[in-house]
């Protein structure tokens, strides 16, 4: 199968590499840097070595002087790793560590901070469309997604499945991160309508019926493993009252049409509208990594019940992003838009639509969604 190329590029110190499994960051690395000393902690017998005794890791490196770049992929597995790492970052200034993560919680307990200021932190994302390019389309990314190794599957579903089920059973389960594995499928099932939303921990712990702190147990061990994320509320210089629970996204819309139950009183649109916004938010988030931006990523909702899905904040601009299932525009479709302008008129409004024509309507460019998604790179400072 074809290579894709990813907008992520080489670092030139130190860095952890941080993804969700299967985001392609052992093949990104392979083909970056050949012929580099990798130490990989998914193999059982290395685990062992490295696990049983991790200033090992000198040895190796002394044995192989000829390589200035150790990858260790993984690190979590054994974060004991993470003191030799500094010890030997202080002592060799020329030699560089990549080491790479699917899960940050082991790293957290093991006081990753130790090498803060040492090695940089980035992160690498599903694939986004401007790396797919002519093969990027919405159907077939509410389809099979775009998490590399199920996007390349043959057979998405299946993939999809086994790539949750890896998650339950391999970092779940064997790290005993729950109790109740029950408990946990019921929460999986239960949070993946709150994708898209504002996150309410009460009403997904009464849908699964698992206490309240429970749950948000549940949420942190994705947000460690690196399967969902939250974007806060914009609050800068507010003039109208608005609300303080952050808004909840899993990673991949094939993975939340996965989790989600559907029945008879389920409405495609519904749930495409949900993927819709969430593939937005994945790929904004990818755009501010890979760019290196200072901007962060938010959203608004007012108490009084006006919201704009996402808002782009920072010293390279001041952007608001509203997203719409939908193939035209209509009025009633602006007025979240037009209420932000008028409290910040700074801002550059954008409404993203199904349709396929472009369109300025009271100073808000109307972009076709996918167009918007293909255009949008790192190497653009603007989203537009």
């Amino acid at each position: 199968m074809q290579l894709i190329s990813r907008v992520f590029k080489e670092y030139p110190g130190s860095f952890f590499l941080f993804g969700p499994r299967g985001t392609g960051k052992s093949t990104w690395l392979k083909t970056s840097y050949p012929d580099t000393l990798i130490i990989d902690l998914l193999e059982p017998d290395v685990y062992r070595r490295f696990s049983a005794r991790p200033e090992r890791l000198r040895d190796v490196v002394e044995g192989n002087r000829h390589q200035q770049i150790v990858i260790i992929d993984e690190i979590q597995k054994v974060p004991q790793l993470l003191d030799p790492v500094h010890a030997l970052m202080e002592e060799k200034p020329g030699l560089q560590f990549i080491l790479t993560g699917s899960s940050s919680r082991k790293l957290k307990q093991s006081g990753v901070d130790l090498l803060a200021g040492r090695a940089a932190l980035r992160s690498m994302h599903p694939f986004m469309a401007a790396e797919l390019g002519g093969k990027f389309n919405l159907a077939g990314v509410f389809k099979k997604g775009l998490i590399p190794v199920v996007y390349s599957s043959p057979d998405p579903v299946e993939a999809v499945k086994a790539y949750v089920e890896l998650y339950i059973k391999e970092e779940v389960m064997a790290e005993g991160l729950v109790r109740n594995i029950g408990d946990f499928s019921r929460f999986l099932e239960a949070i993946s309508f709150s994708h898209g939303s504002i996150l309410n921990t009460s009403n997904v712990s009464r849908e699964c019926e698992v206490e309240r702190k429970t749950v948000q147990g549940y949420i942190d061990i994705l947000k460690d493993l690196l399967l969902a994320f939250m974007v806060p509320v914009f609050t800068k210089r507010a003039k109208r009252a608005v609300v303080s629970h952050r808004k909840f996204y899993l990673i991949d819309p094939w993975v939340f049409h996965y989790l989600r139950p559907r029945g008879p009183l389920d409405r495609s649109e519904e749930m495409e509208g949900a993927a819709l916004e969430g593939l937005v938010a994945q790929h904004l988030r990818a755009w501010l990594d890979y760019g290196s931006s200072s901007c962060k990523l938010y959203y608004w909702h007012t108490k009084a019940g006006s919201e704009v899905d996402f808002i782009i904040y920072g010293e390279e601009g001041f952007w608001a992003i509203e997203v719409k299932n939908s193939t035209k525009v209509h009025t009633v479709d602006l007025r979240a838009l037009n209420t932000f302008v008028q409290d910040y008129p700074e801002c550059t409004p954008i409404f993203l639509y199904r349709g396929k024509e472009t369109l300025k309507i009271n100073n808000i460019m109307c972009l076709p969604c996918e167009d918007f998604l293909k255009n949008l790179s790192p190497l653009n400072r603007s989203p537009m």
